[in-house]
């Protein structure tokens, strides 16, 4: 028992904003089934994030089953992770607003995502736009995070949040851990099939620009057969060939080869039959994942089951330390 009091905690979580990629499963999920030992985890589908781009309800629903779903397929425990639903956890919204009031709008603004959606769509962006990395360091900080997954695409909300924690420290005592970035040792960086210069993203408006966690295998074939490479014609893992650097990035990632072995064994072999072996190593790693997903969504009692436990206990750890922030804040005890 006091080994696991012991052990490190990591925070992360999905959006079920639309339909997961392999960039999902490659640079995030692989990963995390490789911390489930070593550490307390606990892995959130983030339905309040999902909401800064309105949603269709139902697709939000079906989405945030599917993407808990996903999560066991690909290997993460129930037993041994806190899976739950961020909206089913009060207090992710209550310490996001706390937070917000010691937050500065000039912090905020300098985001690049919010950046980048502002010239987009100018005024008509919404305010959860502005101010999602707040929650974001909420969720964070409620667990006592020592670690977080991220890529070089989140490493500013993180930031943030130290920043936040820090602020929040200095002015009322000690109250929270201050969280650290957990980089892989092999993460992987998935890129679109496309525009390799872009992560791959599910909100691209070309649907081959990505391969889905459930796309079937004769979609998965088409669009790898599709990806962008170069008129070259030789398999070099090179930021001169970023298609090619992409694709032998997928194949190393599941196959377990390194970049060099793969350009060695396709030596003077062109492409057709390099991205043939991509989609089929991608084939057959999907196929046992989506195949439990399916068995998984049919059952909605298992389902159920799983994230009411894992709401149990996050509910559990957040509302501690959301007493002793609303207490350190002056607000009186609920009784």
């Amino acid at each position: 028992m006091e080994q696991q009091e012991a052990k490190k905690v990591i925070f992360s979580g999905i959006q079920p904003s639309g339909e997961l990629t392999i960039g999902n499963y490659l640079g995030a999920l692989k990963n995390w089934v490789k911390l489930q030992d070593e550490y307390d985890c606990y892995f959130c589908i983030v339905d309040l994030h999902a909401i800064t781009v309105r949603q269709v309800p139902k697709d939000l629903r079906r989405r945030t089953l599917e993407v808990l779903s996903i999560y066991i397929a690909a290997g993460i425990d129930p037993e041994k992770n806190t899976l739950f639903i961020q909206s089913h956890v009060p207090a992710h919204s209550e310490l996001g607003w706390l937070l917000n009031c010691n937050t500065y709008m000039g912090e905020l603004s300098r985001m690049t995502q919010y950046k980048d959606k502002s010239q987009r769509y100018g005024n008509n962006i919404a305010a959860g736009l502005f101010n999602y990395p707040v929650l974001m360091a909420a969720d964070i900080l409620l667990y006592q995070t020592d670690l977080v997954p991220v890529g070089v695409d989140q490493k500013q909300h993180l930031e943030l949040s130290r920043d936040i924690a820090e602020r929040f420290n200095n002015a009322y005592s000690p109250t929270f851990k201050i969280p650290d970035p957990y980089i892989p040792k092999a993460g992987a960086k998935i890129m679109d099939l496309q525009e390799p210069t872009k992560k791959m993203s599910k909100s691209s408006d070309n649907a081959n620009s990505y391969i889905l966690i459930m796309d079937p295998p004769e979609v998965i074939r088409k669009k790898i057969s599709r990806a962008v490479t170069d008129s070259i014609g030789v398999v070099k893992y090179s930021d001169e060939q970023l298609g090619v650097k992409n694709l032998i990035t997928i194949l190393s990632v599941i196959t377990g080869k390194t970049p060099e072995d793969i350009e060695k064994e396709y030596e003077g072999q062109g492409y057709a039959q390099f991205k043939k072996d991509v989609a089929e190593a991608i084939v057959s790693e999907l196929e046992p994942i989506q195949k439990k997903v399916k068995e998984l969504l049919s059952d909605k009692t298992y389902l159920e089951s799983i994230y009411k436990n894992g709401t149990e206990k996050a509910n559990y750890v957040a509302n501690k330390t959301l007493r002793k922030v609303q207490k350190k804040m002056g607000f009186i005890p609920k009784k």
